[in-house]
Order: structure tokens, then C-alpha cells, then sequence
């Protein structure tokens, strides 16, 4: 609008009408603002590399492997469940898929944020778009184009991007008010210095500099910028955003409720203690003895026992005369030792003494060692609680976020994590429905609360939560009725996560602080409210600022990216 009356007046002039142009003001002021436009489009450009990395990510052929055992080349789009691919050392994964020869580790990092290599072996599941380490391996594909993982998070980033939350829809509508002042005080402007007696020329001029100062470009620009930063960043970091307002009201949560297998638990049976009760063995020992009797079996115990052993490189001796005792454990030779592994019930029943620090902790289940009928050691397993779920706790008690657990476990085991962890209270032997109860009881007592879930059995109370966060999808990224998914089902990511959309609010309110603040200074001035004092901002001038405020706002958007750098491979101590 003001280059238009600008150009028409000066071209006017050139025709005849009395007055003075000001082509030199006008073509100054449109090399300015093209200036402004590119450092500004450069960068919104930046802000969706992000999403552009995530589509780059894949490959664009596979190595299908044929009947006799040949590889052929082929486009992606050929590639159907359950064909099998060979990935060679050093390629990226093209699909979803589990593997069924080879071993090798994956960088999964720009998929869901894990910063360490992950190991993959026969069994194990890999994500279309990581990249294989030194190993080859042979996958067999389960998900391809449209429903691999990547597509899904992209079409998430997309869709996120698009949709408006409610700092959006206000910005847009004070964008749109700040038009109708530019014109108002443009023309009012006009109309105040024809009357004050100045010459046309100079009234045009000042209406001119108000309608180009006045521009909501910075405005506009305040909101989507950061909101398509901080979507497409949050996606490469293990954050998938369905619904933007619930991530920007993300820091107000009062209260977290956590389901506890997988999430503040590992959600694997493993040996948390081992001891030798006979100075004749050593702790080591005890493990592999026991190792021995149970390397066959599919028991949780066992495989936990198995796990440990393999662990620690412990060789495992081989078994004789193996023999189950039905209830109560089993028994073998190992060495020319008669061994057993047995349950407390087992010593009781024998009247051989129970060794009192043995059962210290209700969480565990315990077994004993047993060589010639004599107590050697025993092995100590639970659910292990994360190491980094201590750390994230206490992060959200230094931020006055209380924390609670709901568990489908007993409340002995529920009762001990809570109190190893320094949780605010538990719900033991709660079932899937029950959880949106809970949800209600909390928000009743006014607290503003997150849900996390596997998004399948916790649906009712991840949709009654104010934030609902579905955990531990891994490759399932379709959870509908969270609002914000994590691809790792580690509480700290939680903690990234409240910082991250503080952070994320934090930039938005800065960006339209600025950009209004930055008009109730700047009209008066193009206005020409110094006049008397012999300051006149011209036209060109007025430019300069417009674009200086809007690349303040992009380059303040974009430091959006060195915040969840920050944030995500360490927990800050405070938000």
C-alpha cells in the first residue's frame, strides 16, 4: 500500500502535478525491504531443513534379496512386507523391519534421539531411515512407503505444522488489527500534517513511512516461524508433536502420572543383586553355577540370570542329569557338584536358614544357590528402575512437579519403587480403565496433569489428561489419542520435553513482545511526533527498522535449536 501511493504520486509529479517526487526515498525503500525479505525467507528456509533432513534420511533403493539367494537393486516403492533386504555396512536403512541374519550396531539418532550406537541382532527391530554401523544385516521388511516409521513422523511434522494453536490464532488476529492501524494512522497521519499547514509532499511522506514501519511482517512471522522450528527439531529428537497447543501448555504441569513398566522401569526381569553366603565361592561363581541350570529355559528368572551372565562375560559350564523340583526351583550336576536353584519356600521346607539381608527388599524375588545341600549364594531380580528415571524425578521435584506412579503390580512392589524413587504417592493393582479415574481425581484437586502411557491400554486416561504423552512406541508412532509422542520410553526425554515446549513459549511471547513493542515506539516516530525537535524518519529509514525487527524475530526463532541441543543428551538441573 505505501510503495503504491508512493510510486502513483511520484509519477504523478512527472506528468505534471506540482510537487516533489521522492522516487530516490521509494527505490531505496524497496532495495531495503528485498534485503529484508531474503535474510527473512533464508530464514523460514532454515526452519524446514529440519523436516528436509527427515525426507533425505532414506535411501533411494534397496538390496532385495531373491529366492536363490541373490541381491537385486530396487526403487522403494517396490518393496513389500516381508520381502528381505540386505543392508551393507555403512547404508541406511530403507524400511521398517526385523532382523533375521547378522549383527551390527545402528545410529538411530536423528530418528529418536538416542545418542549411542544401538546394537541389532537376529530378532531385534530396526527403523527405516538409521544407519548401519560395521556389520551387514539381512531384514525382513514389515513396514514400507506410506507406513514405515519415518513417513509416519514426517506426515505428524506436516500436520503439526500446519494446525494453529491458540498463541497462533492470537497473533494472526493481532496481525491482521495491526493492518487496519497502519492504514487508520496512515491516513490520519496525512490528514493531521495537510491541516498543520505542511506541504503535500512532506504529509505524503510521512504516511508513507507509517504504512511501511506498520508492516506485520514481524507479527505475522512472531508465531509459525518458531512453531516450524520447533516441530520439526522436536521430531529429530525423539518428540512427536500431534497437538500444539497441549505441547505449549506443557509447561504448566503440576503433576506427572507414570505407568511404571518400561517407563520408570526398565520393564525386563533382570538381577539386581548377587552375593556369596560360603567363603568356599565367590560371588562370581554363584552366577555361574546358576547359569548353568538355567540356560534352557524361557523362565523370566532365567532369562534374567542368562542376561547378567552374558553381561559380564562369565563363561556358562554345561548341566547334567537336569531335573525340574515341580514348584520349588530346579537341580542338576555341574562339575561334578550337585546343584540346585530354589525358591525361600524350598530352605523352609528343608529347615535350612534363611539368610535375613538375602530378602531385604520386597520388589525382589530371590533365589538360592544350593551346592551339596549347602546354601552357597543367592541371585536377587526385579524389574531394575532406570537409572535415569532418579535423575528426572528430581528434576521434577526442583520445578514443584509432583510425581506419581500407577501400576498394575501389587502394592509391595509398587510401595518400593515409589519409596527407591522419592515418588509423591502410587496407585498398585490399578486396571487400564481405572487410570482415567485417577486422571479426574487429580484435576479435581486442581492440578494441571500429564499422563504417560503405551497409548493402547491407557487411551481413556492419556484423552482425560490436560497433556497426554504416550511412551515407548518405538516404531508405532500412530498413538491417537496422545497428544505428544516419545519414540524412547525414558522419563528424561519427559523432562527435554517440559523444557523444550517452555522454551518454545518462551520464544513466542519474546517474538510478540518485540513486535509489538517495536510498533508502539516506531509509528509515533514515522508519524513525525519529533518533528519540532528536528528528527524526521524518512521512508527509507522506516524500511530498515520494519526488516531489522522481522530478522530479529527469525534469528530468535532459530536459537530454538541450540536450546534442545542443549537439552537432550544432558538433564538440566532446572527448567
Amino acid at each position: 500500500m505505501a510503495i503504491s501511493v508512493a510510486y502513483v504520486y511520484s509519477t504523478a509529479t512527472v506528468f505534471g502535478l506540482k510537487g516533489e517526487d521522492f522516487f530516490w526515498e521509494l527505490s531505496t525503500l524497496i532495495d531495503i525491504m528485498l534485503l529484508g525479505h531474503w535474510l527473512e525467507m533464508k530464514s523460514i528456509l532454515g526452519a524446514s531443513k529440519a523436516l528436509q533432513l527427515l525426507v533425505s534420511m532414506m535411501p533411494a533403493e534397496a538390496h532385495r534379496v531373491k529366492a536363490d539367494g541373490q541381491t537385486e537393486d530396487v526403487k522403494l516403492e517396490v518393496l513389500e512386507k516381508n520381502d528381505i533386504i540386505l543392508i551393507k555396512p555403512g547404508e541406511k536403512v530403507p524400511a521398517d523391519g526385523i532382523v533375521v541374519g547378522g549383527s551390527s550396531y545402528l545410529n538411530e539418532s536423528r530418528l529418536t534421539g538416542e545418542s549411542k550406537p544401538v546394537k541389532k541382532e537376529k530378532g531385534n527391530k530396526v527403523i527405516g531411515g538409521s544407519v548401519n554401523g560395521n556389520g551387514s544385516l539381512k531384514v525382513k521388511v514389515e513396514h514400507a512407503g506410506k507406513n514405515s516409521y519415518l513417513n509416519k513422523v514426517i506426515k505428524l511434522v506436516e500436520e503439526a505444522q500446519k494446525v494453529k494453536s491458540r498463541m497462533q490464532n492470537f497473533s494472526d488476529r493481532a496481525a491482521k488489527w495491526l493492518t487496519y492501524i497502519a492504514l487508520c494512522v496512515g491516513f490520519g497521519t496525512l490528514t493531521f500534517w495537510l491541516i498543520a499547514g505542511q506541504p503535500f509532499v512532506f504529509a505524503l511522506e510521512r504516511m508513507v513511512t507509517v504504512m511501511v514501519i506498520t508492516c506485520p511482517h514481524a507479527l505475522g512471522l512472531a508465531i509459525p516461524l518458531v512453531v516450524a522450528i520447533s516441530t520439526a527439531v522436536s521430531a529429530q529428537n525423539g518428540l512427536l508433536i500431534r497437538n500444539r497447543t497441549a505441547f505449549e501448555e506443557s509447561r504448566k504441569i503440576t503433576a506427572l502420572l507414570f505407568d511404571k513398566t518400561g517407563t520408570l522401569t526398565t520393564g525386563v526381569f533382570g538381577v539386581t543383586r548377587f552375593e556369596t553366603t560360603d567363603p568356599g565361592f565367590t560371588k562370581e561363581e554363584v552366577l555361574q553355577l546358576a547359569s548353568a541350570l538355567e540356560q534352557t529355559s524361557e523362565h523370566p528368572i532365567a532369562v534374567g540370570i542368562i542376561h547378567k551372565v552374558k553381561e559380564m562375560n562369565i563363561p556358562i559350564p554345561r548341566a547334567e542329569k537336569f531335573n525340574a523340583i515341580t514348584g520349588k526351583g530346579v537341580e542338576a550336576e555341574v562339575e561334578g557338584k550337585k546343584v540346585k536353584v530354589v525358591s525361600p519356600g524350598y530352605l523352609k521346607e528343608r529347615s535350612l536358614p534363611v539368610p535375613e539381608f538375602a530378602l531385604s527388599s520386597k520388589a525382589e524375588t530371590v533365589v538360592f544357590v544350593l551346592v551339596n545341600e549347602k546354601i552357597a549364594g543367592f541371585i536377587a531380580l526385579a524389574d531394575a528402575v532406570r537409572p535415569e528415571s532418579k535423575e528426572a524425578i528430581k528434576t521434577f521435584k526442583r520445578n514443584n512437579i509432583k510425581v506419581y506412579m500407577v501400576t498394575g503390580d501389587n502394592k509391595i512392589v509398587g510401595e518400593a519403587v515409589s519409596k527407591e524413587l522419592g515418588l509423591d504417592g502410587y496407585y498398585a493393582e490399578v486396571l487400564p480403565h481405572q487410570k482415567a479415574e485417577i486422571v479426574k481425581q487429580l484435576q479435581n484437586k486442581k492440578e494441571f496433569v500429564a499422563m504417560t502411557g503405551d497409548g493402547v491400554n491407557d487411551a481413556p486416561a492419556l484423552a482425560q489428561a490436560d497433556v497426554g504423552i504416550a511412551v515407548g512406541s518405538g516404531t508405532d508412532v500412530a498413538a491417537e489419542t496422545a497428544d505428544i509422542i516419545l519414540v524412547n520410553s525414558n522419563p528424561k526425554d519427559i523432562a527435554n520435553l517440559i523444557l523444550f515446549g517452555k522454551a518454545t513459549y518462551t520464544k513466542m511471547v519474546q517474538n510478540l513482545a518485540w513486535a509489538t513493542g517495536y510498533n508502539t515506539v516506531a509509528i509515533p516516530l514515522a508519524a513525525g511526533v519529533l518533528y519540532k525537535s528536528g528528527f524526521v524518519l524518512g521512508p527509507a529509514i522506516g524500511a530498515l527498522f520494519m526488516s531489522l525487527s522481522t530478522i530479529i524475530v527469525a534469528v530468535n526463532a532459530q536459537l530454538l535449536k541450540r536450546k534442545i541441543g542443549k537439552t537432550s543428551p544432558h538433564l538440566p538441573p532446572s527448567f
